[in-house]
């Protein structure tokens, strides 16, 4: 069974009397384990269609299965609990709270989950730890850099052991060395721990580090190639 399934998704967006269709019909499927680039110009229905993924948006029309459960029939609460058990995510600005410290921010997705603070801390530090920021736990946002700041923003997302990540342009305000230390990791991620890894990005650079490209324009799948396995072409 795929872990995620998009059956003829679409989202249409109505302006006064016009109906802008944001995806129009996609289908495809993603597996566990895979490490996925989703590219395309602005207004291509890239991030409508990660948005859904993410349950912060239900399509029009079609289904998006996740683990073979049908989300568009899930209320709010359970949402909720798909987002903070099921997917970890990164945003292009981090997302972090400025008055709250490294521990704290990783901290945030186990505060409804019933954890002892000694319970929430020892996973927060442990997350810390696998993305290299052992012994800044107790640093704030403006004490560390925009790639420490990342790190932090993917334990907040590992913290709570989701099988998913979902990154919006995540080296999007990073420079070239340290959006390929950044990528570097979510590969060891994905390799390592058999995370699935959906990213958005318009740098091919940055795409060039998953192993299965999907492109979008004008709300339509236009292309899905598959790298070839210990090979840098990849196959339709």
């Amino acid at each position: 069974m795929p872990l995620i399934e998009a059956k003829g998704i679409k989202k249409v967006y109505r302006t006064g009397d016009i109906d802008l269709c944001a995806l129009c019909d996609v289908f495809l499927t993603i597996d566990k384990g895979e490490f996925v680039a989703i590219m395309g110009q602005s207004g291509s229905g890239k991030s409508t269609f990660m948005n859904i993924l993410g349950c912060l948006d239900k399509p029009t029309g079609g289904k998006y299965l996740l683990e073979g459960i049908d989300v568009g029939g899930l209320d709010r609460d359970e949402l909720a609990a798909i987002r903070n058990k099921k997917i970890g995510f990164v945003f292009q600005g981090f997302n972090l709270l400025s008055r709250a410290s490294a521990l704290e921010n990783v901290e945030l997705p186990m505060l409804y989950d019933g954890l002892s603070s000694k319970e929430r801390k020892q996973k927060a530090m442990y997350a810390l730890m696998s993305v290299g920021l052992e012994g800044r736990e107790g640093h704030h946002p403006n004490q560390l850099s925009g790639g420490q700041q990342q790190r932090v923003a993917i334990a907040r997302a590992l913290v709570n052991n989701a099988p998913i990540i979902l990154a919006d342009e995540p080296t999007g305000n990073l420079d070239s060395k340290t959006s390929t230390e950044l990528m570097e990791l979510f590969v060891k991620l994905n390799t390592e721990s058999n995370i699935t890894i959906i990213l958005v990005t318009h740098e091919p650079d940055i795409s060039g580090y998953s192993r299965r490209v999907i492109k979008f324009l004008d709300g339509r799948v236009v292309s899905d190639e598959v790298k070839e396995s210990g090979s840098d072409e990849v196959r339709k």
